[in-house]
């Protein structure tokens, strides 16, 4: 049999997530003036997995990929992360994802830690089965890792109910009997919740109504751009039209769509659903760029596509009065100083995007109960959180007067350092 290495890609971003993520815990750090002990404590990951999955492709050949799993805290709880499918996944992106776990559970106020995995492969360009055989395969070399007390995975970039539905299986076979509460983002027969598709697109929203109103900004007389239409992207524009924003640009894969009278968002969600999950060839719309999208003259920027799209080349050309994160890291750590210099009011990732993260503890708690909540007390329950943590950060912000999104760390570290004193680890 034929047997080939699956080499992750090399680290070639300009500046890579891990080093934003740091420069801003650094400056919280400081500014809490924590000691060089907990310092340490918080900034190392508590485990870092690395595993070869052979796995049997549909031809009979045998490759190996490569994947990874990062605990960087259970201080809190759990420690609670996706798992993503994608060639460029590599460890220091996928220990950049874990810290922000922790950080975007303390922000909300939930007892999990932060965890992230990945597997370096293309998904695009392998079927069904050979995903299956090789997210069965990463389960089985998660054992010891992964379960509902100590690390529960879930969906992120190129996973979905399907394949946390393959984790259940598998660990549950292994266990001797069905443990759904191994992963949240599951099927909704399978124990999975009530709002959680949405509930990421909702909590941007959420975030995002809260701080027109601390600049207030009437939602009917405010426009919007959100870059990459892919759940959370889609979800935040039809929510924020359902609110009276006008949503004038959208963008995917294929690029941007501009109307200066607003998009119907609901048509462009039946066209991409309708057109194999592309907005390629919208006719509601103008066709720009993704890069002409961030600059346009709009009241609410909300980049929720991939990492470092902000940066400090195009941070300058940005004339949006608000940026509301609904991706992970989607500005870098050199953005920040001139985004803040120009007056922006940044929602960061760790808050606007918690959402998710928010119904998916709910999902947890559901399957640990054994009873189901209904959407309403779902998206209840969550709107409350999400609004509660906006405001904490928000009057933190003013207090330390600092940015939105040093103050979202700096409540986020207070939380971890207080708890971990209090446990007494050293």
């Amino acid at each position: 049999m034929a047997m080939a290495y699956i080499e992750p890609a090399p680290i070639n971003d300009k500046e890579n997530p891990l080093e934003s993520m740091m420069s801003r815990f650094d400056a919280a750090a400081r500014m809490l003036g924590i000691s060089d002990e907990m310092y340490d404590i918080l900034k190392v990951p508590a485990r870092q997995v690395i595993v070869g999955l052979p796995v049997t492709m549909d031809n009979g050949s045998i490759k190996v990929f490569e994947g990874y799993r990062v605990i960087h805290s259970n201080i809190l709880g759990p420690a609670k992360g996706g798992i993503r499918l994608d060639p460029g996944v590599h460890l220091d992106e996928v220990r950049a994802l874990a810290a922000w776990m922790t950080w975007k559970c303390a922000v909300v106020d939930i007892p999990y830690g932060g965890a992230k995995g990945g597997i370096a492969c293309n998904p695009r360009e392998m079927s069904a089965g050979e995903i299956e055989r090789l997210i069965r395969q990463y389960t089985v070399a998660m054992l010891d890792v992964i379960g509902p007390d100590r690390d529960i995975p879930a969906p992120d970039m190129g996973t979905g109910p399907r394949e946390m539905a393959w984790i259940v299986d598998e660990y549950s076979k292994a266990k001797g009997m069905t443990v759904n509460n191994v992963v949240t983002g599951k099927p909704l027969v399978l124990g999975g919740s009530l709002g959680r598709t949405e509930a990421t697109g909702r909590g941007v929203t959420v975030a995002a109504l809260a701080a027109m109103d601390k600049l207030r900004m009437n939602p009917y007389r405010t426009t919007a751009a959100v870059q990459g239409f892919g759940n959370v992207g889609s979800f935040a524009a039809e929510l924020l039209h359902e609110r009276g924003v006008t949503v004038v640009a959208i963008s995917d894969i294929s690029g941007g769509y501009y109307n200066s009278g607003g998009i119907d968002i609901l048509a462009a969600v039946n066209y991409r659903n309708a057109n194999k999950g592309t907005l390629d060839g919208f006719s509601g719309a103008e066709k720009i760029t993704n890069e002409e999208l961030l600059s346009l003259p709009v009241d609410v920027l909300v980049p929720a596509a991939k990492e470092d799209v902000i940066t400090d080349d195009n941070a300058g050309s940005i004339q949006a009065k608000m940026i509301v994160e609904g991706a992970n890291g989607p500005t870098s750590a050199s953005a920040d100083e001139i985004i803040n210099n120009k007056g922006i009011l940044v929602v960061p990732d760790i808050l606007a995007n918690a959402g998710g993260v928010t119904v998916s503890y709910f999902e947890w708690v559901q399957n640990r109960i054994g009873y189901k909540w209904t959407l309403d007390r779902v998206n209840r329950r969550a709107d409350r959180i999400m609004k509660d943590a906006f405001d904490r950060v928000y009057e933190t912000s003013q207090r330390y007067q600092v940015p939105m999104r040093l103050a979202a760390y700096i409540v986020a570290i207070d939380k971890v350092a207080s708890t971990y004193k209090f446990r007494g680890g050293y």
